[in-house]
């Protein structure tokens, strides 16, 4: 269980979501079925229109999600002396409350891992007193699925928007340097602060943000909590779905395709009385890949809307500022004056 110090309640609270005007929202999110490869079409428009959809029939199998599901809440449900020995974060391993180096705080806890096949879970492992290599195990083989998942959704993109090769998103995803990061958020009820809930408003799990990464895998139990900001600055919370997934546009793609992709603003507030369990895949590209539009997705005549940077320098611009803060404002490139 998190705990909180009473001078700090009121940082964890939020306003609720705005009613949803049925005339600026649509009735259900984006729904994508991988089996259909002529769902490309509507995968590409939930990406300009929304910069999020769900996926149905992502052939990642259900003993995987279900296995890493039940080791995450053993492992949350472990006593706070066994969590610590595998944090604090730097930048990997056990968190909680903290959110990142610039005061964000959420009712959350969580574990951060680097997915590469070739690092270790050495700040793990010591917390497993029986059959330590389960964990990895469950681990390696869950995000192999999803990685698998999120390199053929990026190929259908590229596919729909007539790139070549095929692979020059997924490519990025696959390298062996590949910057991926995939984390297990924990957010646990909080009866005793029902007390605190003022009217109209939410404790918050996770902040606002958007993710600075290529592509978001987000898959989480049957309780609610994830919301998504609209263009028109209201948020509307997404059913829970722990059958499917949701995947998020993220910044990088937003500059790989010249702002026709639109990286969503998203936060999770925090149930009362369930907890609500999520895991994430950060699809990351090499820390020196170079982000930029591809020029095959630029018409004649068309700029580029953003400054060239490296993987490496938004990286740690994105780390090293607050959650909401607009991370791709300074990249921007300001139209020249006439």
């Amino acid at each position: 269980m998190v705990a909180l110090s009473n001078p700090t309640i009121e940082q964890f609270f939020v306003k609720t979501c705005k009613p949803v005007n049925p005339l600026t929202f649509p009735p259900s999110i984006p729904l994508i079925d991988l089996s259909k490869p002529e769902s490309k079409h509507l995968l590409v428009k939930a990406c300009q229109d929304f910069g999020f959809f769900k996926v149905v029939n992502h052939g990642v199998p259900t003993k995987f999600i279900n296995k890493l599901e039940s080791e995450a809440i053993k492992f949350f449900s472990s006593p706070l002396s066994v969590k610590q020995k595998a944090g604090p974060p730097s930048p990997f391993g056990y968190g909680s409350k903290n959110i990142g180096k610039n005061g964000d705080v959420g009712w959350v806890e969580y574990l951060l891992l680097n997915p590469n096949p070739e690092s270790d879970y050495h700040q793990l492992l010591s917390i497993f007193e029986e059959h330590p290599d389960d964990f990895q195990c469950v681990v390696d083989d869950y995000v192999a699925e999803v990685k698998k998942m999120a390199c053929e959704i990026l190929e259908l993109m590229a596919d729909e928007l007539k790139l070549e090769p095929k692979n020059v998103l997924s490519k990025l995803l696959m390298d062996e340097q590949s910057d991926s990061v995939f984390r297990v958020n924990y957010y646990p009820p909080c009866p005793e602060l029902q007390e605190h809930e003022i009217n109209g408003r939410n404790l918050i799990g996770f902040g606002e943000h958007t993710d600075p990464q290529i592509i978001s895998v987000l898959r989480s139990n049957n309780t609610s909590g994830l919301e998504i900001s609209l263009r028109d600055g209201s948020w509307v919370s997404v059913p829970p779905d722990s059958d499917s997934f949701f995947i998020n546009v993220g910044d990088s793609l937003q500059v790989m395709t010249n702002g026709r992709f639109k990286s969503i603003k998203h936060r999770v507030v925090a149930n009362s009385k369930e907890s609500r369990v999520s895991m994430i895949y950060f699809g990351g590209p090499p820390l020196n890949q170079t982000i930029a539009p591809l020029p095959s997705l630029l018409q004649t005549d068309e700029d580029s809307l953003y400054k060239e940077f490296t993987w490496f320098e938004y990286k740690t611009y994105a780390f090293n500022s607050a959650l909401s803060h607009d991370r791709l404002g300074v990249f921007e490139k300001i139209p020249s004056k006439i």
